[in-house]
């Protein structure tokens, strides 16, 4: 038990230590900037086009449409990070720490371009279906001599796609709701145990599909789910009209002044925000380069422009929508509550019968859907390492991690992802720095041949 004790402490103080020092944060946003100023914010500019490409739902036998791929990449990073996460930040930063979330977020939507480009230009091909990711670009791109790099990336991505947050804040939600105090088998152990394997057992039908059915149920899920919890949201803002304005300004004063009631400084504030925002949306991570790049589409640049609409819906429109539900109500200023918690209660202060309920039904297709999507990742990582023949044990190991996460401290979940996004950052754009200059070019002749 002291072995478990020190364990989780450890990792608590190496997630802390990587986030909340410069190195990291510069990288993600630097490389945000970057990105920005080599390609003149080109792809923002086409961010229109992205859309239309993103309608297209015709599927081959070599991967997904990018309707399905764009999907996948939203119902993998719309999840309790949107709702929890956002919790989180204002509840440790402030209102401030809500911009430098946009901040990152739209730095992240270009440099989600470059990644997912170089995941299509550096892809392989199995069996007549189409994979790549990180770890691809590194071997492909960078050759043989760096493969320790994509090793690193594979080793910690299975770490960092674990379910165990999701599955967690599931199990959070549904006893904040439904259960309350009468615990199933009467303590609360038994009862998210059972409730583990419970959702367990639901995951396993469509994750044993492989990514056809995986990318068939978030295009039928994703857009449905982002609606009804749009829609939710700004009903609790209209009953809240006179508070929005006030809580947008709150937010970005906040950002520089860093005068909140929860103090602290402008520098720390940038840092939650980043850390919350990367994830939030995973951008620079190296996560949605391997959904990306199993679309059947043969143009990399194409499928970099839609890689972008993931960002922007995820931070800029749903944590943001989150954000403000938050501020409205107050009920960030209520110190006795944490993580979803927060946002239960906005919800049930504002929609007294009602408001709960939503907010389960948002939170469980939220989080479900991204369950859905983080197996997939992690089954790429563990084919890359064990090889192709291995991959399905993934999909045992992650069903047993759901399970897990429903007993877990929070704090010890979330430092453990937060310290594997960290380490799979480096890889991912260390990789996607060097290699920018072939995206450049191809670009340039694709946004020719679109004028």
């Amino acid at each position: 038990m002291n072995f478990i004790s020190s364990f989780s402490e450890f990792i608590i103080w190496a997630a802390d230590f990587l986030w909340n020092g410069p190195v990291l944060v510069t990288l993600l946003l630097g490389s945000g900037i970057y990105f920005s100023i080599r390609s003149r914010f080109a792809p923002i500019y086409y961010f229109t086009h992205a859309l239309k490409l993103s309608i297209n739902k015709k599927t081959s036998l070599k991967g997904i449409s990018s309707f399905e791929s764009v999907s996948s990449q939203i119902a993998g990073i719309v999840g309790m990070g949107n709702i929890s996460g956002v919790a989180v930040a204002i509840s440790i930063g402030g209102p401030g720490a809500i911009f430098w979330m946009w901040i990152t977020a739209f730095l992240g939507m270009i440099t989600k371009f470059y990644t997912c480009s170089l995941s299509v230009l550096y892809r392989k091909n199995y069996n007549n279906k189409n994979y790549g990711g990180p770890m691809f670009v590194i071997l492909n791109g960078l050759g043989e001599k760096w493969k320790p790099l994509a090793l690193i990336f594979c080793f910690f991505g299975l770490l960092g796609v674990s379910p165990i947050f999701q599955s967690n804040q599931i199990i959070e939600v549904i006893n904040s709701v439904i259960i309350k105090d009468n615990f199933l088998f009467g303590n609360k152990f038994s009862s998210d145990l059972t409730l583990g394997f419970i959702l367990s057992f639901l995951v396993s039908l469509v994750i044993f599909g492989g990514i056809k059915r995986i990318g068939m149920v978030a295009s039928r899920l994703a857009p449905v789910m982002v609606i009804v919890y749009m829609v939710s949201v700004i009903y609790l803002m209209i009953i809240h009209y006179d508070m929005v304005l006030p809580s947008i300004y709150l937010i970005v004063i906040d950002a520089f002044s860093a005068n909140s009631v929860l103090g602290g400084s402008v520098g720390s504030i940038i840092l939650i925000g980043a850390r919350r925002a990367s994830f939030s949306n995973e951008a620079g991570i190296g996560t949605a380069p391997i959904i990306h790049a199993s679309s059947k589409t043969e143009e990399p640049i194409e499928e970099g422009l839609v890689s972008m609409i993931g960002p922007f819906i995820d931070t800029i429109v749903v944590c943001t929508l989150t954000a403000i539900c938050i501020l409205v109500t107050d009920s960030w200023l209520n110190f006795n509550y944490a993580g979803i918690e927060i946002v239960a209660k906005a919800f049930s202060d504002s929609m007294p019968i009602f408001g709960p309920y939503i907010l389960l039904v948002s939170t469980l297709s939220f989080a479900i859907s991204t369950l859905f999507s983080l197996s997939f990742f992690g089954e790429r990582c563990m084919a890359f390492l064990f090889g192709e023949t291995n991959k399905r044990v993934y999909r045992y190991i992650y069903l047993g991690l759901i399970v897990l996460g429903s007993v877990s401290s929070l704090r010890f979940v979330i430092s453990l992802i937060d310290l594997s996004y960290g380490i799979m950052a480096f890889p991912t754009l260390i990789s996607a720095l060097i290699l920018a200059p072939k995206i450049d070019v191809l670009s340039k002749k694709y946004f020719k041949k679109l004028k």
